[in-house]
C-alpha cells in the first residue's frame, strides 16, 4: 500500500515541482481509493442538509418541535466523540473493521430515525448517526495519507471540497424534493444504500489490518467521556438564555476540556498527539488554526441567514444563498490550489487562509454596522476562498510533521476539531448575541447590535488564527 513516506523527501516534504495531474486520482490505481473516501465525506455532508430540510415535516408529522435542537446537538457530540476515539480505534482494530462497524452504527441509526415514530426514537438514531459519522470522518482523513502518495493529497482534499460544494447545493434540493414529493422518511433513508456501497468499498481497497503490538491499545474511556461531557456542556449553553449560566457551562467546559488535554499529555495511551495545541511546536500551532478558522466562521454560520431575513428582509431561499456562496468559493479555490504544480507556493499560501477570513468578517462587521446590504455576499466569498487556500494544504503539512507513531492521531483529529470549532463556536457567539440583547422579540436596532458585536468578535478570533498561522510556517521553516 502507497503511503506518505513512499515519495517523500527528508523531512517528509515534497521536491519543488509537483507534477501530478487530477487525472492520476482516477486511474485504475487510485479511482477506487477516491471514490471510497470521497463517499465517507459525502455520507457526512449530504446527511447534515437531508436532515436539516427534511426534519421540520417530521416535527409536523409527530410533534417534539422542543426538541429539534436536541437532533443536532446530540449528532454533533456523539461525532466529535467518535472522531475522539477513531485513531485509538484504528490502532486497535485496523482500520477496515472500525469503518465497517462504523458504517454499520450510522446505518442503524439511519433507520431507527427513518422509522421512528416519535422524536425520542429519533434522538436515539441520531445518536447512532453521529458515532458513525464521527468515526468514518476521522479514519477518512487518517487513510489520506496511507492511500495515495504524497504528491495526489491536495488533489484528494480538493476532490472533497468539491463534495462539500455538491453537497451545499444539491443536499437541501433532494431532500426538498423527496420530502414533499413523496415522504421526509426517504429522505433519511437515501442514506442507507450510499453506506452500503461505502462499505463494499471499504473491504476491497483497506487491507486487513495485521496482528502486532499496537493492537493492544487500550481505549482511555474516561478521557473520551470527559471530552463528551465538556462538549455537551458547550452544546447545552446554546438552550440556554440566561447570560450568567451560559457563561457558566462555557467556563466549565473550558475547564474540563483544558484538564482533559493536560492529562493526556501524560498518558501512556493517549488520543492527542503529544505537542496537540502546544504553542511551541509547528503541530501545535497548526492544530490551534485548525480550531479556530471554523470557530471565528461559525458567527456566520449560525446567525449570517437570520440576520439577512430580519434586517435587510430576505426569503429563505435568498438568505440561504450567502451560505452556498461561502461554499461554492471554497470548492473553487481549494480546486484552484491544488492544481499548482509547486509545493512551495501551496505552502506560502497558507497563511492567507486565516487573513482571508479575517478580511471576510471584517466586511460582514462592516455590513451590519453600516448596512451595506451588497458586502454581503463579497465577504462570503472571501470567507470561503480563506478555507479553500489554506485548508488543505495545512492538514497535509500537519499530517506530515507528526511523528510517524502519531501521524493517526493527527489525521484523525483534523474532522474533529472542525466540528468541536464550530459547536464552541456556536455557544461563544450564542452568549455574546444574548448579552447585547438578541432575543425573539428583540428589535432591528436590538439584532443589529447583537450581530455587529458578534461578527466583530468573530473577526477578533480569526486575527488569533492568523497568527498562529504564521508562527506556524515560522516554525516548519526554522525546522528545517
Amino acid at each position: 500500500m502507497t503511503s506518505i513516506d513512499d515519495e517523500a523527501t527528508a523531512g517528509g516534504r515534497l521536491s519543488r515541482q509537483d507534477a501530478s495531474g487530477w487525472r492520476e486520482l482516477l486511474r485504475p490505481r487510485h479511482l477506487t481509493a477516491t471514490t471510497t473516501l470521497c463517499l465517507g465525506v459525502a455520507l457526512f455532508a449530504f446527511n447534515g442538509f437531508f436532515v436539516s430540510t427534511s426534519l421540520p415535516t417530521a416535527v409536523v408529522e409527530f410533534g417534539g418541535a422542543a426538541l429539534l435542537s436536541w437532533v443536532f446537538t446530540l449528532y454533533l457530540v456523539f461525532a466529535i466523540l467518535g472522531g475522539t476515539l477513531a485513531a485509538n480505534l484504528k490502532s486497535r482494530f485496523g482500520a477496515r473493521n472500525v469503518l465497517v462497524a462504523a458504517a454499520f452504527a450510522f446505518v442503524a441509526g439511519t433507520l431507527i430515525a427513518t422509522f421512528a415514530s416519535n422524536m425520542q426514537t429519533v434522538l436515539v438514531g441520531r445518536l447512532f448517526q453521529g458515532l458513525g459519522e464521527g468515526i468514518i470522518a476521522a479514519v477518512c482523513y487518517a487513510l489520506i495519507p496511507e492511500l495515495f502518495p504524497p504528491r495526489l493529497v491536495p488533489k484528494v482534499f480538493g476532490a472533497e471540497a468539491i463534495v462539500w460544494a455538491a453537497a451545499a447545493f444539491a443536499g437541501p434540493l433532494i431532500a426538498g424534493a423527496l420530502t414533499e414529493y413523496w415522504n421526509w422518511r426517504a429522505a433519511f433513508f437515501v442514506n442507507v444504500p450510499a453506506a452500503a456501497i461505502f462499505i463494499a468499498l471499504a473491504l476491497a481497497i483497506v487491507p486487513p489490518s495485521e496482528k502486532s503490538a499496537s493492537n493492544t491499545t487500550r481505549i482511555p474511556i474516561r478521557r473520551v467521556l470527559a471530552v463528551g461531557a465538556g462538549i455537551l456542556l458547550i452544546s447545552i449553553s446554546n438552550a440556554v438564555e440566561n447570560e450568567l449560566a451560559m457563561a457558566t457551562l462555557l467556563l466549565s467546559a473550558t475547564v474540563i476540556l483544558y484538564a482533559t488535554v493536560h492529562i493526556d499529555r501524560r498518558s501512556e495511551h493517549a488520543l492527542l498527539p503529544s505537542d496537540a495545541f502546544a504553542t511551541n511546536s509547528a503541530l501545535g500551532t497548526g492544530l490551534w488554526v485548525v480550531l479556530l478558522m471554523p470557530l471565528a466562521q461559525a458567527c456566520g454560520s449560525v446567525y449570517l441567514v437570520y440576520a439577512l431575513q430580519h434586517l435587510w428582509d430576505l426569503g429563505p431561499t435568498a438568505a440561504g444563498f450567502a451560505n452556498a456562496v461561502m461554499a461554492l468559493s471554497w470548492s473553487l479555490t481549494a480546486v484552484f490550489v491544488a492544481s499548482l504544480r509547486a509545493r512551495e507556493l501551496r505552502d506560502a499560501l497558507t497563511w492567507t487562509g486565516p487573513l482571508l477570513l479575517s478580511i471576510g468578517l471584517a466586511l460582514l462587521t462592516l455590513s451590519v454596522g453600516g448596512g451595506y446590504f451588497w458586502v454581503v455576499f463579497p465577504s462570503q466569498f472571501v470567507i470561503g476562498a480563506g478555507f479553500g487556500l489554506c485548508w488543505g494544504t495545512l492538514s497535509q503539512l500537519l499530517m506530515e510533521v507528526s511523528p510517524p507513531d502519531e501521524r493517526d492521531k493527527t489525521s484523525a483529529l483534523l474532522p474533529t476539531l472542525q466540528s468541536a470549532g464550530y459547536a464552541i463556536g456556536a455557544a461563544v457567539f450564542g452568549l455574546v448575541a444574548n448579552a447585547r440583547g438578541f432575543g425573539e422579540n428583540a428589535t432591528d436596532a436590538a439584532i443589529s447590535d447583537a450581530m455587529l458585536a458578534v461578527f466583530a468578535v468573530g473577526c477578533a478570533i480569526a486575527v488569533l488564527s492568523f497568527y498562529f498561522g504564521i508562527r506556524t510556517l515560522r516554525l516548519i521553516t526554522q525546522s528545517e
